[in-house]
């Protein structure tokens, strides 16, 4: 498949409030625009998640990061540079997105992604992506789109033909950076 006929196919699925199944940099994901409130309780409702537990939101860039925080720590710079693997950031005070994706201690887990497929629609988008991993809640998460089940493919507006067969390794490290610059690891 043709990457940037997925990128403008699921672009317009996400455009009319839609929700996709798409490949990440870590596992395969759910995702829709970060602004639309309506879609992201799709997402919720697919997953048969509440709405306390916060999903997290990639980005394509610093532009991106900016204009969802105010203030990002120095040291979150910092830990992007020197990690190795996808890492994703919990930081305080977004702005610009979507409410119901906010935590309730006013935070957002943020990861930037240079994965093409996930660069290129954002890039159309404007806008960040919310990813969270392809599976009800609760249950394993795949580690390969032919351990997705059919709930998820039958709830999802569209499914990205790329990287079918491709395994994934683990999710991302995450690490909770507070504007007080208290660090913390929450997976590694």
């Amino acid at each position: 498949m043709n990457l940037n006929e997925e990128v403008h196919k699921a672009f317009e699925v996400i455009q009319n409030g839609g929700i996709i199944l798409y490949p990440t940099d870590t596992v395969w994901g759910i995702g829709c625009d970060a602004t639309n409130e309506e879609a992201i309780k799709k997402i919720y409702a697919l997953k048969q998640r509440t709405e306390t537990k916060s999903m997290i939101v990639l980005m394509n860039g610093e532009k991106m990061m900016y204009n969802v925080f105010k203030e990002i720590p120095e040291v979150a710079w910092q830990i992007l540079d020197l990690s190795e693997k996808p890492t994703t950031l919990i930081l305080d005070n977004p702005r610009n997105v979507a409410p119901n994706i906010i935590a309730d201690d006013k935070t957002l887990g943020v990861r930037i992604v240079k994965e093409p497929f996930c660069f290129k629609l954002m890039e159309r988008m404007k806008r960040p992506l919310v990813s969270t991993s392809a599976n009800i809640s609760g249950m394993f998460t795949p580690k390969s789109f032919k351990e997705i089940s059919p709930e998820i493919l039958n709830g999802v507006d569209y499914v990205v033909n790329l990287h079918h067969e491709k395994n994934c390794d683990k999710p991302s490290t995450i690490i909770k950076l507070s504007s007080d610059s208290q660090v913390k690891i929450i997976r590694k």
